[in-house]
């Protein structure tokens, strides 16, 4: 590459630059050698140069890039307040080549930053990365997005998913679109339902001071989740640009609503109460240090939506997740409906006309199809075609962080998408906090409340 990139972490001191910005960044640099980085850090902790070169090299180690510190040995930190203009001032003056400013920062500090950058001289080109939450209301997300506007264009926005990364997203769409056997049945016409889900054994994890406030629609469900669901909902794009990309998947938000517009009856939420995962003795949530029981936050939560096009209406898509349950389930299941007709002869009618599922972590992709044979030769059985898709060549942030570096926003959140995200599920939160869905309970390390499905 003709000029270096250079990569400005703000909130460099933080669990997320250590976590997995540094270690995606190793991996990333491992993958493409030629590629030139220019790294600095800046953070409200005092730290050393050292001390963040250290950080920088742990980071690599624990993804087998040791050899690729030498890329970013001159390395600077800055402690720095980034909602002070003097201060962003001084950080991006001896950028060199395309700056990328990622803000891995609590949403809050990021809003405020940006707002206070409208003073700061920006280098042509700069590309800001922010991390969600991006707003807290559907208002506050047009907020954010006119500030971001007068700072930069659209198309040097990144919001960061990590989730249209993953492998198995970006898999998602070669089985769509590249199959035969797939393409012509990826419609109301065949398919009976679609359950999106993230499931988790992790309970709080110490991440009170963000998760009590979010919540797991906030912190899974508006964003992430609704990303999965407008990937497998959106139009054929003409291409996989980012304007094409993301026109196709603001499209299908756009068409997502609330199912038969009732957020009572078609949301449900609850939280957990103590309890025993593996070997780990589990208070109840509203026990967890850092909690606060009066915002009565739910740990695991379920909305059904219906994405109203001529492809998709009357299909409801499912979307749940939660913590501290019995075991980690990630998947997206699509069920497809029963045949019109079935042979007489043939026992043991099937329930429906069989279901594709692409598992997350490991990454799977199975097809459950309804045969014949055995003992019986016309008794119908369920058999089970699965291929190993694997961990994954690379982590999420890895993709992200090489579409981020190239200027390139096509696997980030367009504006009016996070706008759309917020517009969604706004009914359910209004009818949450009228009291009008009750809050239900579940043991950690159980598979969630008495009445709950606790299979797919």
């Amino acid at each position: 590459m003709s000029k270096p990139t250079t990569f400005l972490i703000l909130g460099a001191s933080g669990d997320l630059t250590s976590r997995l910005l540094l270690p995606s960044l190793g991996q990333l640099l491992q993958r493409e050698p030629e590629r030139e980085v220019v790294l600095h850090g800046a953070g409200s902790d005092a730290w050393t140069t050292r001390k963040w070169r250290d950080t920088v090299r742990e980071a690599f180690a624990s993804v087998g890039a040791d050899d690729q510190v030498e890329k970013v040995a001159g390395t600077t930190y800055t402690q720095a307040d980034i909602t002070k203009t003097a201060d962003l001032k001084t950080l991006v003056a001896d950028a060199q080549g395309r700056l990328v400013m990622y803000f891995a920062v609590p949403p809050a500090v990021a809003a405020t930053a940006c707002e206070v950058m409208q003073d700061v001289p920006l280098p042509e080109g700069t590309v800001l990365a922010l991390e969600k939450p991006f707003g807290s209301d559907e208002h506050s997300a047009r907020e954010l997005n006119r500030t971001l506007r007068m700072l930069v264009p659209e198309e040097q926005v990144f919001r960061v998913d990590h989730f249209l990364g993953r492998s198995t997203l970006l898999n998602v769409l070669g089985v769509r679109f590249a199959n035969r056997v797939v393409e012509p049945v990826w419609s109301a016409d065949h398919v009976e339902s679609v359950l999106i889900r993230y499931d988790e054994s992790l309970a709080l994890e110490g991440r009170a001071r963000y998760y009590d406030k979010a919540g797991a629609m906030v912190d899974m469900l508006q964003s992430h989740l609704l990303q999965v669901l407008a990937v497998l909902a959106m139009e054929a794009p003409a291409s996989l640009d980012e304007k094409d990309l993301r026109d196709a998947k603001s499209a299908a938000l756009r068409a997502t609503h609330i199912w038969d517009d009732n957020p009572v009856r078609f949301s449900r939420r609850a939280r957990y109460t103590a309890g025993r995962i593996g070997d780990r003795e589990l208070p109840s949530y509203v026990d967890e240090e850092g909690v606060d029981p009066e915002r009565e936050t739910e740990t695991l939560a379920e909305i059904v939506c219906e994405v109203r096009s001529s492809r998709w209406a009357g299909v409801p898509f499912t979307l749940r997740s939660g913590k501290a349950l019995g075991q980690k389930t990630a998947e997206i299941v699509v069920r497809f409906r029963p045949v019109r007709h079935m042979p007489v002869g043939l026992t043991g009618a099937p329930a429906d006309g069989g279901v594709l599922r692409f598992s997350l972590g490991p990454d799977q992709m199975s097809l459950e199809l309804n045969v014949n044979g055995g003992d019986d030769p016309f008794a119908l059985h369920r058999e089970y075609l699965t291929t190993d898709l694997g961990e994954g060549r690379l982590k999420a942030y890895t993709e992200v962080l090489s579409e981020l570096l190239d200027g390139d926003v096509a696997l980030s959140v367009r504006g009016d998408a996070a706008e759309e995200c917020w517009r969604i599920i706004q009914p359910v939160r209004d009818a949450w906090e009228r009291g009008d869905v009750p809050m239900e309970e579940y043991p950690a390390g159980s598979p969630g409340p008495k009445g709950w499905p606790t299979s797919s």
